[in-house]
This record gives structure tokens, sequence and C-alpha cells, in this order.
């Protein structure tokens, strides 16, 4: 399943969000935000681009995810396995991931070795090499990569899932490609990719750690002040096919060949930042967050009807996806377990949460919302990721709208958006029980009861 933050290694100290963010703007339009913390001498470099998956055509599907993959096989200056060295050779570590909306690299180092990670970031941004050797190379890699995500049933049955819900729109295509586009790319259309989505006029550069503001600012402005601006975004990516509403629950089926009997249940839900994306917050924690839950409590500790289950909101740029899974009880019955999901769904939908609900997933999100500001690297995560999607001020903002969500808001949007007919249901059983995936479609008057 999509995550909301992507998650790193944390430490076991504590630490406050930043009191402060300071945003500035370079002349080639990057933009640059700087936020001090200095519990820990380290610091956290991350560089965001304006670019993934929903920007791809069909036939380029996975270059967002490979072009990630090249940006390590070397530069002008910083040649192949240099990156990863001078990083270990530091003392710190690195990496990259691709979303559906953004890619992003990050560092973290000492306070007083953290501009070698500007040194790398403007060499590649600047003169990345793509040698068709490498390319062909680390194809390979990414073909590896892929091939073994088809032996994961619960990645095959969430991207069955979402290629149901999402028809038209890029958001339908998993990050990662097909085989059969990225086995067709070249390098002159990795390299025009490239050219289109990785300048200043596309990034946001975070620095959050143990330094000086304003002469961070000065190393930033040394070392990407000269670079090119680029084309416009809109000019970089002119065209979005519209996604055409479908009226009526749909519902898919696959099989496998273990015993495993699971349910995925997704619907589309809102940008990032809206007064309903808090809202689901709350109620994704409602539902499945921790032991007193309404979906843990009753089906997997209660009834006995699932092993585990899980909700989460997933929100992009574009509008999200709000997910359930859930993993039958060996010996329980599927139908049992949707029909008591659509029980506690529909008293979701009908009935307000009670004022100790309400106060126990304010707990619970007050938690959630220290861990994820914990250390340097999680909270230029943060950061990074409200600014290209959103706002950056949201990181600073969000857990006082989502507390701010009363028991009526939590019902007013699991009715409007949790409704019946507008989900995709999901099953992956035995493969003994079918021979093979199908696709149907209820009206939206029937899949209202299922």
């Amino acid at each position: 399943m999509p995550h909301k933050h992507a998650s790193k290694s944390k430490s076991s100290a504590s630490h406050s969000a930043p009191a402060k963010v300071r945003e500035h703007h370079l002349a080639n339009g990057m933009r640059i935000l700087i936020a001090e913390r200095h519990s820990d001498p380290v610091v956290a470099v991350m560089l965001w681009y304006r670019v993934g998956s929903r920007n791809e055509r069909e036939h380029e599907a996975g270059v967002s995810h490979f072009l990630e993959h090249m940006m390590f096989k070397g530069a002008e200056r910083f040649g192949k396995g240099e990156i990863d060295r001078l990083t270990t050779m530091l003392g710190g570590s690195n990496n990259a991931f691709t979303s559906c909306d953004h890619t992003a690299y990050w560092f973290e180092l000492a306070s007083d070795r953290w501009e070698k990670a500007l040194e790398i970031e403007a060499d590649r941004m600047r003169a990345l090499a793509l040698e068709p050797a490498e390319f062909n190379a680390e194809r390979e890699v990414v073909l590896e990569e892929l091939s073994m995500g088809l032996d994961d049933p619960w990645r095959r049955l969430t991207e069955l899932v979402q290629s149901t819900l999402f028809l038209r729109h890029p958001y339908r295509r998993p990050v990662i490609g097909h085989a059969d586009a990225l086995k067709q790319l070249s390098v002159a259309q990795m390299r025009d990719y490239w050219r289109r989505f990785y300048h200043p006029g596309n990034a946001t550069l975070v620095i959050c750690g143990d330094v000086d503001p304003a002469a961070a600012l000065e190393r930033a402005r040394a070392h990407f002040e000269a670079l090119p601006r680029g084309a416009s975004y809109e000019e970089a990516d002119p065209f979005r096919p519209a996604e055409t509403p479908e009226p009526g629950q749909r519902r898919v089926e696959m099989h496998w060949d273990d015993q495993g009997k699971r349910l995925c249940i997704a619907w589309p839900t809102v940008p990032v930042g809206t007064p309903d994306d808090h809202a689901l917050d709350v109620v994704s924690t409602l539902l499945t967050a921790g032991r007193l839950s309404r979906l843990q409590d009753r089906l997997v500790y209660e009834e006995e009807l699932a092993t585990s289950i899980s909700t989460q909101s997933d929100t992009r740029v574009e509008g999200g996806v709000f997910w359930l899974l859930a993993e039958c009880a060996q010996n329980a019955d599927p139908r049992e377990l949707e029909r008591v999901l659509d029980e506690e769904l529909e008293r979701l939908r009908r009935e307000p949460p009670s004022a100790k609900e309400l106060a126990r997933v304010r707990a619970v999100l007050r938690a959630s919302e220290a861990f994820e500001n914990e250390t340097a690297s999680d909270f230029a995560e943060r950061l990074g990721e409200y600014a290209v999607d959103a706002h950056w001020k949201l990181a600073l903002e969000s857990l006082e709208h989502v507390l701010a969500v009363d028991a009526k808001a939590v019902r007013d949007c699991a009715s409007r958006l949790l409704a019946p007919e507008r989900r995709v249901v999901g099953w992956c059983t035995p493969k003994a029980a079918a021979p093979k995936a199908t696709t149907r479609r209820k009206s939206a008057r029937r899949g209202a009861k299922q």
C-alpha cells in the first residue's frame, strides 16, 4: 500500500519540530527551505523534484523510478560509485525514493560535513552521465525489482484495485512501472525526461538540522544559483487525462497459490491539505489504530474474522485513495468478514464517534506527530513532501488541523467519501477457488448494500 509519508530509520531520541522554517527563492526558481534544530550535530539535506509516475505516459511507465536509480550512476564530478563511497567515508547515509507525485534524494551527514551533499546534488542536476552501459545494466536491476514484486500477493492485489479505481489517470499505474515499457525505454528518452523535470525551477532543497541559516543559504546559492532554470512545470507536462467517475461499486478478484484470503477496499478521495484530508486521518485512526479501534476490536479480537486489518488515507496532489486491508482468519468465512466490515462502515457513516473515542484518537495522533518529527531527517522529509505536494506550512500546522476535526466532520466525511457505491472491493483467494482474475461492476443501488 502506498505511504503518506515514507519512513526511514529513527533514533531513540525524541525531539520537537523546529520553531521556524525559513523560505528562500533563487533567481532560477529553486526554492530553499532551512530549518534549525541543534539537538544533535547532524544535518539532513533533501532535494525534491516535482515529478513522479503521474507525469509519465503509458509508453514510458516506470521512467521516474528508473531515473532515480540512474542518478547514482555518475555525473561530471562524481562518477560511478563515488556518491555512496563518499557518503560512507564521511560517516553519513543517503538514499532516494519515487512516488506518484515526486522524487526525493536525501543525505544525512555530520554538521561539519553536510555541504558535500550540495556538491553532489548540483553535479547530477547539471551533468548527469546516463552512460548506455550503465543504463542497460541498471534496467536489469529495475526489472528484477519489478519481477520480485510479482511474487507478493498484497502488492499484486493493491495494484489490481488501484488500476480499477483509476481508469484513465496515471495514478492507475504502479510507480515502478511496467516491464514492457521499461524494456523499450531508451537513453535518449530518459535524458529528455531528466532535462524536462530535473532543474532548479522544478526543485525544492530542504536543509534541516544543526546549521546556521545564513551560512546554509550562502552555500546553497554558491552551488545552485548559476544553474539554468529549465522549462516550467506546465510546459514539461501539459497533458493530464480526466478521470471519468464510474457509478456503482466495482469488484475484482485474483487467485494465489497459498491458502490466504486477503481483502483490499479502496475509495477515491481528496487532494492533500484539504479539510477532508485531515478528517480522513481521524477516520483511519478511529477504525484501525490500536487495540481499542473499531475494526481491530470487533473483527480481530471479538469475532476473530481477521488476523490483521489496517487503513490508510493516502492523499496525493490530484486526489487520493483511502485504503482498507484485511487478512481473513484461516477458518473464517470471507463473506462474513465483509458483512461485518460493512456494518461497521455503515455505523461510521450514520453515527458520529463518541467523545471518548475522539479523545483516544487525538492522543494517538499527537504521539504519531511527535514520532514523525523525531529526527532532522524525519522533519526534512515531512517538510519537503508537503512543500512539493501542497504547502510546506502544513508540516507545522497539520496536527492543529487534525485535532480540530470534530465528530460531525468525521461522520460527514465518511458518509460522502466512503460510500459503498464509490469503492472498489478486491479479494485475493486460493487459486483452487477459480481459474483466473475477473472484474465485474454492480449498480450503485445494489452496491450500497454490500
